[in-house]
């Protein structure tokens, strides 16, 4: 996280994110990223500093309370999502007086302390304290408050409009028809695409022969993808257990997360499996690690998904139970474009294995135009629409020459 203290004339660009999921930080990391190139493409725009926080884990004991529950279901109970899906729909806690008393001392005291000119948020509990806060601080005419909304589908959590913010950039068409029939202005909003880390547009740092070899795999086996998020949930024991029916030669790297319990298990199961397996709590180098493969076995998170989109990788969409509610319309989309199969039982894998069909060109292919698949690249514009929210320097508000 960039210091909140910077120089006087700089234009301050806050990213708030909370820790539900991995999915979040992502596009926090990825907006940033994007901009900090931006930036240094466009020798103007020098005096913008980049800034992240945690503001839901930080807010207060409820919103901790409920990232912490958040995170519990995903990692070991999916099947409850939908209960807390509605919980949070009926509740409300992102626009509830309470629990913006309880939260809005830490939120007025960051927004005092770092007096950004933008504020981009990419959670959907934060928007509407943020926006109260602003005002309550008497920022508004200084600071704009940016939504980037991160579930490219019509199914997406109410708390994404918020009438408080300049603008909310949607990921595609569903989601900015979700947004309008929730109420929000859609002269405020944007389609622009989903925020990729740009490291997924970019080609590898290392090709699928190094980082296949660096793993103790084979390069020329087909290789599975196994991918239990950042919190290693989901029923990825299950269907891993059902790949020993494969015939096909292939090779596994299971991925997870922060499940200590999830990765032993994977280890044990993996001293019986005859598919090569190499196992691993996370990667800095996904980017890479799906380069490298030929199927990637995940839940519908949008990131992620976007992120294979990208690298052009074949999905298999774990759906042993029902799908989080804000992930089933991702889950339609990405099968009816052909970028996916569904997993509805173990063994569905082992057809999906067996009739991949691996292409070596498939770097090149094209992608769908509809709901702006094809935006793979789409940060770049987002971290463009936010720069242009950012005042230009007066020339006397310029840094004193040393001389």
């Amino acid at each position: 996280m960039t210091d909140l203290v910077s120089g006087e004339h700089d234009c301050k660009i806050l990213i708030c994110f909370s820790d539900t999921g991995g999915g979040h930080r992502s596009a926090a990391w990825a907006i940033s990223r994007a901009i900090e190139e931006l930036k240094r493409e466009h020798k103007d725009q020098a005096h913008v500093t980049v800034m992240t926080e945690d503001v839901v884990k930080d807010s207060g004991i409820i919103n901790r309370a409920l990232v912490y529950v958040y995170n519990f279901f995903l990692a070991h109970c999916q099947s409850w999502m939908k209960y807390y899906y509605n919980f949070i729909e009926w509740l409300q806690p992102d626009r509830s007086a309470i629990a913006y008393r309880l939260s809005s001392a830490y939120i007025k005291r960051l927004l005092l302390r770092a007096r950004p000119c933008v504020i981009v948020s990419v959670h959907p509990m934060v928007n509407h304290h943020l926006a109260r806060a602003l005002a309550e601080c008497n920022l508004r005419e200084r600071t704009k408050l940016i939504v980037v909304v991160t579930d490219p589908n019509g199914s997406i959590w109410s708390g994404w409009a918020c009438p408080g913010a300049d603008l909310t950039i949607a990921p595609n068409d569903l989601a900015r028809e979700r947004l309008i029939a929730l109420g929000l202005d859609q002269r405020r909003i944007r389609t622009i695409g989903m925020p990729v880390d740009p490291e997924f547009v970019r080609p590898p740092v290392v090709d699928r022969q190094q980082c296949l070899e660096g793993l103790g795999l084979d390069p020329n086996k087909l290789t599975i993808l196994l991918g239990a998020g950042a919190e290693g949930g989901g029923h990825i024991v299950h269907i891993y257990r059902a790949l020993q029916a494969v015939r096909r030669p292939a090779q596994v790297i299971a991925l997870c997360g922060q499940n200590d319990k999830l990765k032993k298990l994977i280890e044990q199961e993996s001293n019986q499996m005859r598919m090569p397996t190499v196992v691993l709590h996370y990667s800095d180098v996904i980017s890479d690690l799906m380069n490298a493969s030929d199927l990637l076995i995940t839940k519908a998170g949008g990131l992620t998904a976007f992120e294979a989109i990208a690298r052009r990788l074949p999905m298999a969409l774990i759906m042993l139970s029902e799908p989080m509610p804000q992930e089933s319309g991702t889950v339609r989309m990405l099968i009816d474009a052909k970028l996916a199969q569904p997993i509805r039982r173990p063994e569905d894998i082992v057809s999906i294995v067996e009739t991949l069909e691996v292409s070596q060109y498939r770097k090149n292919e094209p992608l769908p135009e509809e709901h702006s698949l094809n935006r793979v690249d789409a940060v770049y514009q987002i971290a463009a629409t936010i720069l242009s929210s950012c005042p230009v320097p007066r020339p006397e508000e310029a840094a004193p020459s040393p001389n």
